[in-house]
């Protein structure tokens, strides 16, 4: 392995570290605390997640790209030629960064925890305060409703993300400035679908903190918890993922005023005759 991969290999791990650090930590604070002090204010939970997203890629953009999310890596090697060699070890890193970010959130948060569950009679084995680590069905939501729910809101963080980035496109943000944008396109999604069913759209994010969470007590409320549902949000997101990922190449993309240009500036390059020598 070159430095230069372990490089990116340990950036993407510091990213997902990053958003789950600050990410269940506001879901420690929204959950364990009465009053919550997010319980008339869940903009914020939202922005906290997002504004983790953004701190994340502007502290290891230059290294990896921050992908920070599996359905992100296979969308990008689909569409945008990253190397699909670089596929399986970019995710290995992003669950490893998870699993260790929900450690130090963990460390933070286990008296309160457990303060909590003493107090509400609850167990880790019976799913106490399990929302701080992994997802799971709101009101009314089935495991399948879920699954497509996640297909739908990760298909449009990848649209979202596409569109902020895309090189050909003039209205997209400038000066590093699609970092901040990216993290409200995570809060936006939180903020008007995250009740669903919190909102996942990742697979390391959730797959990360539930095999901690796994070992740290909370056995088969964790996996493979009630309703079988600990696919969900892995499954989900990757499909989600190359579907708004699709979208974006297909039905705006092609019609990019700056890539129509280009193409035609490259057609005339190829078509244009070479200048005959002088004889």
């Amino acid at each position: 392995m070159s430095r230069e991969f372990l490089g990116e290999l340990i950036s993407e791990a510091l990213a997902v570290l990053i958003i789950i650090a600050f990410g269940d930590s506001v879901a420690a604070m929204y959950i364990l605390y009465d009053p919550s002090p997010y319980l008339n204010a869940y903009w914020g939970v939202c922005i906290s997640w997002g504004l983790g997203v953004t701190i994340a890629i502007y502290a290891t953009a230059s290294v990896s790209g921050t992908h920070a999310n599996p359905a992100v890596t296979l969308a990008l090697a689909i569409y945008r030629h990253f190397p699909w060699r670089k596929v399986v070890p970019y995710c290995i890193a992003q669950i490893i960064g998870a699993f260790l970010g929900a450690a130090i959130v963990y460390a933070l948060y286990v008296t309160v925890i457990d303060d909590f569950n003493t107090v509400h009679h609850l167990t880790r084995a019976a799913g106490g305060a399990a929302g701080v680590f992994f997802t799971h069905p709101g009101h009314a939501i089935t495991p399948m409703h879920a699954f497509s729910d996640q297909i739908i809101l990760t298909a449009f963080l990848l649209f979202g993300i596409f569109a902020i980035t895309e090189q050909y496109n003039e209205m997209a943000p400038g000066a590093n400035f699609g970092a901040l944008i990216i993290g409200f396109l995570v809060a936006l999604i939180g903020a008007s679908m995250g009740y669903l069913e919190a909102w996942a759209i990742n697979p390391a994010r959730d797959f990360g903190p539930r095999l901690f969470a796994y070992f740290a007590g909370w056995d088969q409320s964790a996996f493979p918890s009630p309703g079988n549902y600990w696919w969900v949000p892995i499954a989900g997101p990757l499909i989600g993922g190359v579907v708004g990922a699709t979208v974006y190449e297909y039905l705006v993309h092609p019609f990019l005023p700056a890539h129509i240009r280009a193409q035609k500036a490259l057609h005339a390059v190829v078509t244009t005759p070479p200048p005959r020598a002088a004889e």
